[in-house]
């Protein structure tokens, strides 16, 4: 018997090991005896820049400027979200550590199902923080606005915008990211003619912004009375939240028109009663944002303004890399031979992304929101490239 425990110790010991290696690759503690040597997150190099943040906020000089104090909170509290997590597994692993030698003692086979579900746990929480360290853009760890627009194709390609609508929001929900609707038209007969969805959370650009592109489904049309098989296609944008004090975006009052509509929705009190949507269009660029979330107008202006800057921005950072063609949607129709990702549901179940090559069978789970897998390999494949 004693024999048997050992030998599950050996495995268990193996796969701890397995795991340290695997965040060797990555990050760094000090005093850690699972410290590694090749190093893309330092860890105790983003403490000692918290340290640094704490004492700027207790000096007087910070107290007086409620700006300043405002944007070193901020940044504290991102460089927490982005440390914690790595601390929390490196402690993780050394309780797996110890509690693994129990295995050999007497009745310790009553941790083996602990220690495999924290093994797997673990294996999991790497796989997030892998995808993490390829995420280095200036505006990856911020929040994301993500606008879906369907194709040609009617009543069909709007039912696929909105279930590209859930998926994400699902997605959002899995990664206890917020997510707040500030504009959608729904369709006449099913779906939806376009929707704005603002994800709040750290890094929730940095995830989403390889979902940009144009998506295509193909399925036996539900609204079909023949049965007969369709291709649909909708195009997902995607653009960092910018804060007023993160960037200087001068726009001129009269290069814009704004328009209020009532808002759209399933009804109730305020909804169809009060023109308080907002939709501003930047007439030299053609961008258009809209914003329909509040019942205050004005609070509906502000944002469609801040979805506008945000998008010139966006806008501005892609002339400057002679990457505007890249603006799925701006540039390029929402037709065949433009998509990123294909979800096929006929006659065969498979959703393949062109950009890698990942194909995944369970497409009921990916449609329900597990989409990192496909983040991921976009993700390395730009960092490889």
């Amino acid at each position: 018997m004693l024999y048997h425990y050992n030998n599950i110790n050996s495995l268990y010991q193996e796969e701890l090991i397995c795991s340290a290696k695997k965040l060797r690759k990555h990050f760094r503690l000090s005093e850690k005896k699972w410290k590694p040597s090749e190093v893309i997150f330092d860890v105790a190099s983003i403490e000692n820049q918290i340290k640094d943040i704490d004492k700027e906020l207790s000096d007087e000089k910070t107290w007086s400027s409620s700006n300043l104090m405002r944007t070193l909170q901020k940044k504290k509290s991102r460089l927490e979200d982005t440390v914690n997590p790595f601390n929390e597994l490196f402690s993780r692993l050394d309780y797996l550590d110890e509690s693994s030698l129990l295995l050999s003692e007497k009745d310790g086979d009553m941790f083996i199902d602990e220690i495999s579900e924290g093994l797997k746990e673990i294996s999991s929480k790497i796989d997030s923080l892998e995808i993490r360290s390829l995420l280095s853009g200036v505006n990856d760890s911020g929040n994301a606005i993500v606008t879906i627009n369907p194709g040609a194709g009617g009543t069909e390609s709007q039912d696929w915008a909105e279930m590209l609508l859930r998926m994400y929001i699902r997605w959002a929900e899995n990664k206890g990211f917020e997510t707040k609707i500030l504009d959608i038209q729904y369709a006449d007969e099913a779906g939806i003619k376009t929707a704005t969805v603002l994800i709040t959370g750290n890094y929730a650009y940095g995830y989403m912004k390889s979902e940009a592109g144009v998506h295509r489904l193909v399925r036996i049309s539900p609204f079909d009375a023949n049965k007969r098989r369709h291709t649909s296609f909708t195009a997902v944008l995607v653009f960092p939240e910018i804060e007023d004090d993160d960037i200087n975006i001068e726009i001129n009052d009269a290069d814009l028109r704004v328009d209020t509509f009532r808002a759209s929705g399933a009804g109730g009190q305020h909804v169809n009663k009060t023109s308080s949507a907002i939709r501003i269009t930047h007439i030299p660029t053609g961008i258009v944002a809209s914003c329909q979330n509040d019942r205050s107008q004005h609070r509906n202006r502000d944002m469609a303004m801040k979805i506008l800057k945000s998008r010139l921005y966006d806008l501005e950072l892609k002339q400057k890399e002679k990457e505007l063609e890249i603006m799925v949607g701006e540039k390029k129709d929402i037709a065949w031979g433009n998509q990123i990702r294909s979800y096929v549901l006929q006659p065969y179940r498979l959703i393949k992304d062109h950009r890698t090559g990942l194909e995944i069978g369970n497409v009921d789970s990916v449609l329900d929101g597990n989409i990192d897998a496909f983040i991921k390999e976009a993700l390395v494949k730009k960092v490889n490239a």
